[in-house]
């Protein structure tokens, strides 16, 4: 049965890997230059900690779906996490050790599968507080590292509402369109206007997603200043429409570095779990790098973007259902308010959760993973 673990756990895994990121343009990941460093935060919020229990909940939920799901798989904690955040005596020396850890192996995985057979019980079900240097081995031993990603959303209520935004603003744009063109034809019919005619007739449902126009900003009288108006109102209709429209799976530029370096260093399978409210996916490492790789795919399914919650990083942003819905549902978790006096007495209040349950999708999950039916 070992040789049969998992068809990714191969001797070619890394080379395959490294293949792929020869693929990737520099402009998006440029894997010959260093990481960039970061800064040390020196102060958490109540947000930054509602968010880390949240990832810790995400993270619970996946081991205790495997755990009591599999045969002959075990999944453990091995992302390098503490209790302590900005602000708090010993955070500076444990996010140094964090970032050298980077520098050395690369960003452990939050979860490890093993095969039931290479799990060391004496380690148990924990191994994220144990320094690397101690669990090389051992770590290579097994059959996946899974990321876990959490997103404070119900992701079939947030498509229904995307579906209906779109549908409701195409109806106001082609109404708006329709009226500037019929009733402020004689308006338009101007040498310096003209050009705006010709522009309407452009605006197909073909052509929504890329439209763009300068709202003109006429306002020397009645008739120009509606018509002015009715261009503010298909401008923001139009926004509205290239909005994107989907959850995404997100890993950080500066992440899909220190990802690749531990599959360097450990030869491991890799795997982003996004875990939603109401169902969780998953995708493959290499099949992020195969996505990103065709630009054509930029703007399809996935974008680029800045992330305002994450200190304005850049994050690749993928439609989680390119990935497998690998849990078809999830139970909510149950929630409590906690306070937590930090330093000079400043008092922070956020949200813990508890509890839950995620149905897995075992054909959805063996198919990520690559585990044979027989096996899991």
């Amino acid at each position: 049965m070992q040789d049969i673990i998992s068809k990714h756990k191969t001797k070619n895994y890394f080379d395959r890997i490294r293949e792929l990121t020869k693929g990737v343009p520099v402009e998006l990941v440029d894997f010959e230059q260093p990481r960039d460093l970061a800064r040390t935060p020196t102060q958490a919020s109540s947000n930054f900690i509602t968010n880390k229990e949240q990832g810790d909940w995400a993270e619970n939920l996946v081991t205790r779906a495997i755990n009591e799901t599999s045969k002959n798989f075990i999944a453990i904690k091995y992302g390098k996490s503490d209790d302590l955040v900005a602000g708090e005596e010993g955070f500076d020396s444990f996010y140094q050790d964090f970032q050298n850890e980077l520098d050395t192996i690369g960003k452990r995985p939050d979860l490890l599968i093993f095969n039931k057979s290479d799990f060391d019980e004496s380690l148990g079900f924990d191994i994220s507080q144990i320094p690397h240097c101690q669990i090389t081995d051992y770590v290579k031993k097994a059959i996946a590292g899974i990321e876990v990603r959490s997103s404070a959303f119900l992701i079939e209520r947030y498509d229904v509402a995307m579906q209906a935004r779109t549908q409701k603003f195409t109806e106001i744009a082609f109404i708006t369109r329709d009226k500037i063109l019929k009733e402020y034809s004689d308006v338009l019919d101007h040498p310096t206007r003209s050009k705006y005619i010709t522009l309407l007739n452009t605006l197909t449902i073909e052509t929504i997603s890329i439209f763009d126009f300068k709202v003109p900003g006429w306002r020397s009288n009645e008739r120009l200043i509606e018509v002015n108006e009715l261009f503010k109102k298909l401008k923001i209709a139009i926004k509205e429409i290239q909005k994107r429209d989907y959850l995404s799976i997100t890993p950080k530029v500066e992440d899909i570095k220190v990802v690749y370096k531990w599959i360097e260093t450990f030869n491991v399978p890799h795997f982003y779990f996004q875990v939603f409210f109401d169902k969780v996916y998953g995708i493959s490492f290499e099949q992020i790098l195969t996505i990103i790789s065709d630009s054509d795919n930029e703007g399809v399914i996935f974008s680029v973007e800045k992330d305002v919650q994450n200190q304005n990083k850049t994050t690749i942003k993928i439609n989680s259902k390119t990935g497998y819905p690998i849990a078809s549902k999830v139970d909510e978790p149950t929630h409590e308010s906690i306070r937590k006096e930090m330093d000079r007495g400043r008092l922070l209040f956020y949200v813990t959760f508890k509890g839950g349950t995620a149905y897995l999708d075992l054909d959805k999950l063996r198919t990520v993973l690559g585990i044979s039916e027989a096996e899991f």
